[in-house]
């Protein structure tokens, strides 16, 4: 699969260092696979878990549109981060749209 805004990942790590080994590790993990469906997803990720967000987007100016999409979220290194993604499987693309400590999603108001 192809990962965009990888920068995110390092980002996260720079400020969580404990964090590095396993978001490498799904990195590779999600270059090396071509997944399917979440079910395929899931034997390699057990915890993967599909979970509803709204989408905002300005439609034009002045004008916001609220859409709900499914993205996909990553339990990384037991816990230590949540990693939120969408998951286009046709076109075998991962987009980051959040790393977060366990803490922080916790409080994550479930928007990308």
């Amino acid at each position: 699969m192809h990962i965009r805004n990888e920068e995110k990942l390092t980002e996260f790590a720079q400020r969580h260092p404990n964090t590095q080994s396993a978001l490498n590790r799904w990195r590779e993990l999600m270059e090396q696979e071509n997944f399917g469906s979440i079910v395929e997803l899931r034997e390699k990720f057990p915890h993967a878990d599909p979970v509803r967000v709204k989408v905002h987007r300005r439609q034009s100016i002045g004008v916001r549109a609220s859409l709900e999409a499914t993205v996909t979220i990553f339990n990384i290194g037991g816990n230590k981060a949540r990693l939120i993604a969408s998951v286009q499987y046709q076109s075998q693309r991962v987009t980051i749209h959040e790393v977060l400590t366990h803490a922080a999603y916790d409080k994550w108001d479930r928007r990308i």
